[in-house]
């Protein structure tokens, strides 16, 4: 499969396909998002598999896996997906890039960035008509979205996904 600077559907090392979704803004455009919907959309890739596949990536990398709940992000990602974060400075964050973080509830929320303010960053949901009531900020960022796995959301949880932490893509807070 071609392989661009923008986005690529690939597969890792045995892994689950994969959208790299890396600290690129121009992850957002129209065509990844239809393959990256198109692609969730037909997985029969199992939620545990996505999960165990993410775990697997994740500690080669040392990075760190969430899995998602909610719509807020789709076509992105929805419901199923699995998320593998990447450490990263505030300070390198852009417009456009999908982070992870927790919000003012303590719950851990996945939005895009659209903007900086001199006290952090507003995300939103893909979905979302408002932006989040939390800014991004040293303090609360968990991660950037590095890689999404795409599963069969309506699979059933296995001991592996119970113990994977839950990203929000849910209405704004």
């Amino acid at each position: 499969m071609k392989t661009t600077a923008t986005s690529a559907l690939l597969k890792v090392a045995g892994l689950a396909l994969a959208l790299v979704a890396a600290a690129s803004p121009v992850m957002a455009g129209g065509a990844v998002a239809r393959k990256a919907a198109n692609f969730a959309n037909g997985s029969s890739v199992s939620l545990a598999t996505a999960v165990a596949d993410g775990h697997r990536l994740a500690t080669k990398t040392g990075d760190s896996v969430v899995r998602v709940s909610g719509t807020s992000m789709l076509p992105y990602f929805g419901d199923g997906a699995v998320l593998v974060l990447r450490s990263m400075s505030v300070d390198a964050l852009k417009p456009g890039m999908v982070v992870v973080y927790r919000n003012r509830f303590g719950e851990t929320v996945a939005h895009r960035i659209e903007s900086r303010t001199a006290a952090g960053w507003t995300v939103k949901g893909a979905n979302n008509s408002a932006a989040d009531s939390t800014l991004v900020t040293a303090d609360n960022l968990m991660g950037t979205v590095y890689v999404t796995l795409y599963s069969d959301a309506g699979s059933s949880l296995a001991a592996s996904v119970a113990n994977t932490p839950v990203a929000l893509a849910a209405a704004a807070r």
